[in-house]
């Protein structure tokens, strides 16, 4: 059986930077990128909020940068999958891909959480070209122009109001005759103009051309069916963090979040760490997942070294 000293898992923002961090900390990390490798950063295009890139950076190129820091740096990025998991014992014993076996004295969990979608070919078509589930990330290209949100909850109002900040109109699709929403979200959208909401509306195909995006096809409750003009197609039904894998040891919250203490990334479990979207249900961005996979490497070195 192979042993570890500081085995990281997931391949984007928060698992390359803690590679990186851990690797000038002479922990040896080991990382495996699983079946994603760059994460959801991966399903843009050009990353326009990233800090040092004044004119943009192409999200795989991005990814590419940091996963060759932390080989140049000494870390050991491997493809495969971890499939299993016992955290109960010491050191943690995992299995990669369903058969190679190792032990770990310190494990960082930056696993990502995936963004949940109507399942509609043609939104996998248009992924990239028009569907997102991330107005902060994607908004900007779409100044001036027309786009939908498909949601009611809070993150739904959320992504609504700050679209129409850029966006010349937005639509909300919303599959009930009612908002989920906190009241307070509520108002903020019947107060902005440019917001029109459908009510008992479910998305039946995304529309598009060879250019991206063109439009919805729409049902309505009652039967209707009806096309809307949009460049931009947003989800906002929520993320599933991938922590299942590691549930039964680590604290989760209602949504399956891992739980960590503070501003750290220590969990319950001594020697376990998470970094990024799979203990981030709020912001979701890659400099903050990268920020935690920094502070997930410092925890893990002094961990390691106590």
């Amino acid at each position: 059986m192979e042993h570890v000293n500081c085995l990281i898992i997931g391949g984007g923002p928060a698992g390359y930077t803690a590679a990186i961090y851990a690797s000038r900390a002479a922990l040896a990390p080991v990382l495996y990128e699983g079946n994603e490798p760059g994460g959801q950063l991966t399903t843009t295009t050009v990353v326009e909020n990233y800090p040092g890139f004044p004119g943009g950076v192409d999200a795989n190129q991005l990814m590419a940068g940091m996963r060759e820091q932390a080989v140049k740096l000494g870390a050991d990025v491997r493809r495969g999958t971890v499939t299993s998991a016992d955290l109960g014992v010491r050191p943690f014993r995992l299995v990669v891909d369903g058969s190679a076996e190792l032990e770990a004295d310190a494990l960082i969990i930056a696993t990502g959480a995936t963004a949940k979608y109507l399942g509609l070919p043609s939104e996998s078509k248009f992924r990239g070209m028009g569907v997102s589930a991330c107005a902060t990330c994607d908004g900007f290209f779409y100044r001036r122009k027309d786009v939908a949100v498909v949601g009611g909850g809070d993150t739904a109002c959320e992504e609504a109001t700050y679209l129409a900040g850029l966006c010349r109109k937005v639509y909300m699709i919303v599959r009930r005759d009612v908002l989920r929403a906190s009241e307070a979200m509520q108002e903020k959208v019947r107060n902005t103009p440019n917001i029109e909401i459908l009510w008992n509306c479910n998305t039946q195909e995304v529309l598009g051309d060879a250019s991206g995006v063109t439009g919805a096809r729409l049902i309505r409750k009652n039967g209707e069916v009806f096309d809307i003009n949009v460049d931009g197609f947003f989800l906002a039904i929520g993320h599933h963090p991938q922590s299942d894998l590691f549930s039964a040891w680590v604290n989760t919250d209602d949504q399956g979040y891992i739980i960590t203490e503070g501003a750290t990334s220590l969990t319950n479990v001594e020697g376990v760490f998470a970094a990024g979207d799979v203990q981030d249900p709020r912001y979701r961005q890659a400099i903050n997942a990268a920020a935690s996979g920094c502070r997930a490497a410092l925890d893990a070195e002094k961990y390691l070294k106590k």
